[in-house]
């Protein structure tokens, strides 16, 4: 995806609370909207380079979007939408080899008691695919999630009905931080999801990982990287 913003450059104070950041831009305090509701506590620390996106004249709440953090000397997206666009365009383009012939792809499309994320077509089977952002990440490998979602564990109990159900069953993690080299649930944040995204797995749903690349001017899908479970093995962690 390609940015259309002139980046307005901040440095991060505070984050009030879920929705807004407080942020220095030129020597001056303003509010920024956080798209994220995850606790990113890793990016978001005080002092921290960060880009926003400017949106004078409208009617929203603040003028500023925060979008992109420095970490680590690379750019991390933390917009929750982006993760969508990509993995359906992924989905589309062909990126999931195991997924030969998809077509019909479509968007938030409710099965059961819950709303998934995409719906598609493997050739004449349904299919239904949940994404995850991903925005933390310990020593080059991304965990998720970075708070407990009740939500996340039972969109997965529903992927299980499904596949079961005769549909093909996907769960597509989108490492916004181009730092991970693969994904692992994080199992001391959440249990209950970990439990869940292990019991998907025996039961036939795919997992996959998402590598993206991000820069100013554009946050790109850049391959497939591993999906352990039980955490990355030495190897993994140092590939």
């Amino acid at each position: 995806m390609q940015y259309p913003y002139d980046w307005v450059r901040a440095v991060f104070q505070s984050r009030p609370n879920r929705f807004i950041a407080l942020l220095d831009i030129e020597g001056e305090t303003v509010r920024a909207h956080v798209p994220n509701t995850g606790r990113m506590k890793e990016l978001l620390i005080p002092g921290t380079v960060c880009y926003c996106s400017h949106h004078p004249g409208t009617t929203r709440k603040t003028e500023y979007e925060l979008r992109l953090v420095e970490y680590n000397g690379r750019l991390v997206s933390i917009d929750s939408q982006l993760p969508n666009r990509l993995a359906r365009e992924a989905l589309q383009d062909g990126l999931f080899g195991q997924l030969e012939g998809v077509s019909d792809v479509r968007s938030e499309v409710t099965f059961g008691n819950s709303r998934f994320d995409l719906s598609f077509r493997l050739g004449d089977q349904p299919g239904l695919a949940e994404v995850k952002g991903v925005t933390l990440a310990r020593e080059g490998w991304g965990y998720f999630p970075d708070a407990p979602t009740q939500r996340g564990t039972k969109h997965l109990r529903e992927l299980i009905r499904a596949r079961q159900e005769g549909y093909e069953t996907l769960v597509l993690f989108v490492l916004q931080n181009s730092h991970g080299k693969g994904l692992s649930p994080s199992r001391d944040t959440d249990p209950a999801f970990t439990e869940a995204l292990e019991e998907a797995r025996a039961a036939g749903v795919r997992l996959y990982a998402l590598r993206t690349l991000t820069n100013l001017a554009e946050t790109k899908a850049t391959g497939l990287c591993p999906v352990a479970l039980k955490g990355p093995t030495d190897e993994q962690r140092n590939h």
